[in-house]
């Protein structure tokens, strides 16, 4: 299996603050963007936390997280009654941001840092 994130570093970033907007973003990952904060503000000539470098490169709009969240809810429970099992946050995120936001092939994941 290919890595995700193999010459695509900010989709980490994007996967991570959907993690984030729904509740389910672990501290290892948490601390590895903090970490790179630095990185993130040389690469985009910016200051600010992560969430807000990643918002501000996407054009996120300020309403975006509790749609997410809603999206997430909402799914959550329709998977968990038509599966009998729990659904997984990082597969919701990983498939929520290559719907919607062109995760595959359209141009922002090729952003480099």
């Amino acid at each position: 299996m290919s890595d995700r994130y193999e010459n695509k570093p900010f989709l980490r970033f994007v996967d991570a603050w959907v993690l984030k907007a729904i509740g389910h973003l672990d501290q290892a990952t948490e601390a590895y963007c903090t970490a790179m904060e630095p990185q993130l503000h040389q690469s985009f000539n910016t200051t600010g936390r992560w969430p807000e470098i990643v918002a501000k490169q996407m054009n996120f709009t300020p309403e975006l997280p509790a749609q997410i969240r809603k999206i997430w809810t909402d799914g959550k429970a329709r998977f968990e009654a038509g599966n009998g099992e729990a659904a997984d946050p990082v597969q919701f995120a990983m498939i929520f941001v290559d719907r919607t936001m062109g995760g595959g092939a359209q141009g922002w994941h090729d952003i480099m840092i």
